[in-house]
């Protein structure tokens, strides 16, 4: 692993325990896992799925433009990971345990984040009245891949402006 890298890790290690503390009552680990699993794809899939069918050609608009952006994201994503290779958070240190299972080995950037963001912003851009749930919602799951062990703050924070500047980008171009 490079040098930088590893001090990082080692920096952000010490704010990882702090943020995982809370996570061992029960209550909120299982909060934090259902958002986290929610934030998979469940409920961003499952809105894709309705905008067309609560709002037609509109929602099937947003839909696909929240597809596209969403693809996009998962290729620079995947990209980042095999470019990086920071081992998560409870693979750097033994006393940050995963409190849900990582989908995959490395951690920056959070795809959780990134595809969050990037779906929120799209959504909100057709549909404004949205971001009533959909804004707590992405700060939610951004905040519960810390929470559950899972990430550095920093794979959330970067993700987060890397899916600000890619849905930007992406509602330049295509509005």
């Amino acid at each position: 692993m490079q040098m930088w890298l590893q001090h990082l890790n080692d920096l952000e290690s010490t704010l990882c325990r702090a943020c995982s503390r809370p996570s061992r009552r029960q209550w909120i680990q299982r909060s934090f896992a259902l958002i986290s699993r929610l934030g998979d794809g469940i409920f961003w899939y499952s809105l894709i799925a309705l905008l067309p069918l609560t709002h037609g050609a509109y929602g099937l608009q947003t839909s696909l433009h929240m597809l596209l952006t969403g693809g996009v994201a998962l290729a620079l994503y995947k990209s980042l990971k095999r470019f990086t290779r920071r081992e998560r958070p409870c693979n750097h240190a033994s006393d940050i345990v995963a409190l849900v299972p990582p989908l995959d080995r490395y951690s920056f950037p959070s795809g959780h984040t990134l595809h969050a963001v990037v779906f929120t912003m799209v959504a909100t851009h057709y549909f404004p009245q949205l971001a009533w749930i959909l804004v707590p919602f992405t700060l939610l799951v951004a905040g519960s891949r810390v929470i559950l062990g899972l990430h550095y703050p920093s794979d959330v924070l970067v993700a987060t402006g890397i899916g600000l500047l890619l849905a930007d980008t992406s509602l330049a171009l295509l509005d």
